[in-house]
């Protein structure tokens, strides 16, 4: 259905676009941008020097050391922002002011209270807000989605997601200090649930209908603030299936090659993301990886969303949000999309912390005599 407050692009050329954030995942969306149809991307903004040199290499003719500078100074269709989860807020509020569409990286807040506060800005503005929640576009887990629908294995009563990556450390031993906010709950929003639960929340609503969350945990394999695993026991009412999620960025010495499973236990069989990989995905990722190293001596650009399907789904999320915003229709995956994962990820840290505090103070036992 068509949003009137979203009609506002009628111009028959390129969509115009600004990245704000160019770290590792904002380089990911623009590069994604530069090689999309009908999409310009006209300008970026990152605090960092290095990360500005690296968006003019690919493309980009302007570059701003300030992305609220680039909203003022640029007339933008949408914006992609791609900065640390403590500044989304602001940025999403400064889009709202110059009339300007988010596409938004996961987290969309740091929690509910503060992402119904940019939903209403938005709202109050007319802009649409899509978020960066990718799996669905993997095909692995469109090809276990089509497989369910199909009703091949029957009912499913239980099903089981578990995603993993690194810790912002890196490998053993930590030779340099990573960026802070990764590591402070506060600025991130949380640790690996947030980091990662909240993609695996995502697909699981779009597989299952809505979750309830029954019981969670927290742990800790390294002295961090945030939690590096959480195990969260959910349940879907619509479809009667028991889940159970596990999400880690552990320091991994080597990070497993495909680190997302998700297995759907069927009446009558089961089904696996592993069983729908591309058949080419671990060649097809080689023959990438030397394109890129060739491209080293010709002075070519990485194709960085072109090595593995994982970052092919960063291209079709934010294309697929673009073509919303010229249709003037709702973004696929939206504001309210991500707000609940958030809401499913506030729950699961409040179960955990009622779990710890029934082990750290066990009632003691009246004693008669």
């Amino acid at each position: 259905m068509a949003l009137p407050l979203l009609n506002r692009w009628t111009d028959s050329s390129a969509l115009s676009l600004g990245i704000l954030g160019v770290g590792n995942i904002g380089l990911v969306h623009l590069k994604s941008a530069v090689a999309m149809p009908d999409v310009e991307v006209v300008a970026a903004a990152d605090a960092v020097p290095g990360n500005r040199d690296r968006a003019e290499r690919a493309g980009v003719s302007r570059t701003y050391d300030d992305y609220a500078t680039l909203l003022e100074s640029e007339d933008l269709d949408a914006a992609v922002v791609a900065l640390p989860p403590f500044l989304h807020a602001e940025a999403v509020e400064r889009a709202a002011a110059a009339g300007v569409d988010v596409f938004v990286e996961k987290p969309l807040a740091r929690s509910t209270e503060e992402a119904d506060e940019m939903l209403e800005t938005a709202r109050e503005a007319g802009i649409a807000v899509g978020v960066d929640h990718t799996l669905r576009y993997q095909p692995d887990m469109a090809g276990v989605k089509a497989a369910y629908d199909e009703g091949g294995v029957g009912h499913v009563p239980y099903a089981s997601i578990t995603r993993l990556n690194d810790h912002p450390l890196g490998k053993p031993p930590a030779d340099e200090a990573p960026p802070e906010w990764p590591m402070d709950p506060d600025a991130a929003g949380g640790g690996s649930l947030v980091e990662l639960g909240v993609h695996c929340f995502d697909l699981l609503e779009w597989l299952f209908g809505d979750l309830e969350v029954q019981d969670a945990s927290m742990g800790r394999t390294l002295e961090t603030e945030a939690e590096d695993a959480a195990t969260v026991l959910m349940a879907a009412p619509e479809t009667g299936t028991t889940i159970t999620l596990h999400c880690g960025t552990y320091q991994w010495e080597q990070l497993p090659e495909v680190n997302t499973r998700l297995r759907l236990e069927g009446v009558t069989g089961t089904i696996s993301n592993q069983e729908h990989l591309p058949e080419n995905f671990y060649a097809g990722a080689a023959k990438s990886a030397l394109s890129n190293v060739g491209g080293r001596f010709t002075n070519d650009e990485p194709d960085v969303f072109g090595p593995t399907f994982y970052l092919q789904a960063h291209y079709d999320a934010l294309a697929d949000f673009c073509d919303a915003i010229r249709e003037g229709e709702r973004p696929p995956v939206d504001g309210a999309d991500g707000r609940r994962t958030i809401e499913l990820a506030e729950t699961a840290y409040e179960l955990a912390a009622e779990s710890d505090g029934e082990a750290a103070e066990p009632e003691t036992p009246e004693v008669t005599l």
